[in-house]
């Protein structure tokens, strides 16, 4: 549930072609409605606004040597106390057992585009979606056939000094990933989307897989790719500044308990079955022309009767949380599942406060908060802040809560929000780790829940 500039041009020419004139209102299809709910009241410090049920309780800036002008934090992962945030030069393990005041343990230097992050037992994966010299920390960028990109793994046993100990490559990089426990806890999968282009040397054409990765959890340097899965004829419904096909998926979210995938890909979104973890067959395409261009992520509800895909329109680069962007673009749609595994559209969300011509912003990565009958996410919108909004009611998602800092020239905002044990934790882009705290009688119940691990593209159950 990312982005990266490495193919924002493509994702701008997609958005072009596939959306309507932005002066269109747009109105949705016939079966879906859009959020139009009012901003909940809000307060302002600094350059600071948030809802009046929301407190800004801790900010970490980033710090040497992930401070550089493109050291952008990217993805979060969870592990008892500890936050693991990824970061276009490394990543930066923080001890968060009080939230309000989180402690730096360890930070790695170890550049890769765009480190996304996830944790499991003693292992920690980060994703490389830009060719390098070799997997190493120290191999630099490197274009041609020799370039190197994939999965890099290292031993976190020690917070303190986590070790590389291993690396995967895989077809056109490592974009994103997804834990996917095996039959028992000696081995654990990843699926490793990566949307191309294809036609570069470590991306042949037509790309519509997905790699599967095996790791044996007691000696993670025999990890190797287990299977391919197709999930579409041909490659993508894109292509990149230079005519290259797009295919491939951006992000996969599984959901375990339930033997079921969602994956987010160029065009489409796919349902998957996983019961058989190497070889997941798709039992669905869902596709929206009219309004969805790039899609970006997906999040189940708890009980897997619903399914969030979110549109990132623009490829996290553009504005599109201005007044003549369409509420139904650059947003999140909430699609029921039925009991025979079949998706139908319901409704659309999208922040409710106009963001300025020149602030990035965009649904880009969220989770749930555990709260038993009702479905509420937490979400980062890059320079729209964080929002948390209840789709409950599939066809009326609603707004009930927000955070958002003023415009930033450039790139900026909150790349990730996940709620973790009581609080809400936000990587931004440019300002590093923001945590959070949510007061309000619909979310209070999630306060008793606590979890060990939270990878948010692995969901679990409460």
């Amino acid at each position: 549930m990312r982005s990266t500039v490495a193919f924002a041009l493509a994702a701008m020419l997609l958005a072009a072609g596939c959306g309507a004139d932005p002066g269109d209102p747009a109105s949705p299809p016939p079966a879906a409605s859009a959020s139009t709910a009012p901003a909940p009241s809000g307060a302002a410090s600094g350059d600071v606004l948030h809802s009046s049920n929301v407190t800004h309780v801790a900010n970490m800036p980033p710090q040497a040597p992930l401070d550089g002008p493109q050291a952008w934090g990217t993805d979060l992962a969870f592990q008892g106390d500890h936050a693991f945030v990824g970061n276009f030069d490394g990543f930066t393990v923080f001890d968060v057992s009080d939230p309000a005041k989180p402690a730096v343990v360890s930070t790695v230097l170890c550049p890769g585009e765009q480190n996304d992050v996830s944790v499991t037992g003693n292992l920690l994966f980060l994703s490389v979606d830009r060719p390098r010299g070799g997997p190493g920390c120290d191999d630099g960028e490197q274009e041609g056939e020799s370039g190197w990109e994939g999965i890099r793994i290292f031993d976190i046993t020690d917070k303190a000094r986590p070790e590389f100990v291993s690396a995967v490559s895989t077809p056109c990089g490592s974009h994103t990933h997804t834990i996917v426990p095996g039959q028992g806890p000696e081995k654990v999968y990843l699926y490793v989307s990566a949307p191309g282009p294809e036609g570069t040397p470590t991306c042949p054409g037509p790309h519509n897989i997905f790699a599967v990765v095996e790791v044996p959890t007691g000696d993670p340097a025999k990890a190797r790719i287990v299977s391919t899965p197709v999930i579409s004829e041909g490659s993508g419904g894109t292509a990149d500044v230079e005519g290259r096909g797009i295919g491939g998926c951006h992000d996969i979210t599984a959901y375990p308990e339930k033997n079921l995938a969602a994956a987010a890909c160029f065009g489409d979104g796919i349902l998957l079955d996983i019961t058989d973890r190497v070889n997941p067959k798709v039992l669905q395409h869902v596709s929206d022309r009219e309004n969805f261009s790039i899609w970006h992520s997906a999040t189940f509800n708890n009980d897997a009767t619903k399914v969030v895909f979110g549109d990132e329109l623009g490829g996290g680069m553009a504005a599109t949380c201005d007044r003549n962007t369409p509420r139904t673009k650059g947003a999140s749609a909430v699609y029921d599942l039925s009991g025979d595994r079949t998706l139908t559209l319901r409704g659309y969300f999208k922040i409710p406060r106009e963001q300025q011509p020149d602030e990035n912003c965009v649904a880009h990565n969220g989770s749930l908060l555990p709260i038993p009958g009702k479905d509420i996410m937490v979400q980062s919108w890059y320079q729209g802040g964080v929002s948390i909004w209840d789709f409950t009611d599939s066809a009326n998602p609603r707004e009930i809560g927000f955070f958002e800092r003023g415009p930033v020239e450039g790139l900026a905002g909150s790349w990730s929000a996940y709620y973790y044990n009581g609080h809400i934790y936000s990587s931004d882009i440019t300002r590093g780790l923001d945590v959070l705290r949510i007061d309000d009688p619909l979310t209070d119940p999630a306060k008793s829940a606590r979890m060990t691990e939270l990878n948010a593209q692995t969901q679990t159950s409460y």
